[in-house]
C-alpha cells in the first residue's frame, strides 16, 4: 500500500493523529500497552510484533493494527524501522 492511500484511509476511519515513528536497529520493547488504538504502515526496515504468544514480521508496505491496551512486544530489524501510524 502506498503512503497517500494509507493516510486517506486513516482519516476516513477517524484516526486524527498521524505521525511517523523511527526506531533504532536491533532495538526492542518488552511487553507493554498503549492508551490508544494504532494502525501503521511500514515505510522502511522491519518490525516483529508479538501478541498473544504469536510473533509476526512486518516489512515495507505491510500494515499492522493494535487495539487500545493490547499487550505486545516489539523487535526492530538490523536497519531499524520507520512507520507511519495513526492513533485514536
Amino acid at each position: 500500500m502506498d503512503q497517500a492511500t494509507f493516510e486517506q484511509q486513516l482519516r476516513a476511519e477517524g484516526y486524527e493523529e498521524v505521525t511517523t515513528v523511527t526506531r533504532e536497529a536491533n532495538g526492542f520493547l518488552d511487553v507493554h500497552t498503549h492508551p490508544f488504538e494504532a494502525r501503521a504502515l511500514i515505510l522502511n526496515g522491519e518490525i516483529r510484533l508479538r501478541c498473544d504468544g504469536r510473533e509476526t514480521l512486518y516489512q515495507p508496505g505491510d500494515v499492522f493494527h493494535l487495539a487500545r491496551a493490547e499487550p505486545h512486544a516489539e523487535r526492530y530489524g538490523p536497519r531499524g524501522v520507520s512507520y507511519l501510524v495513526g492513533r485514536k
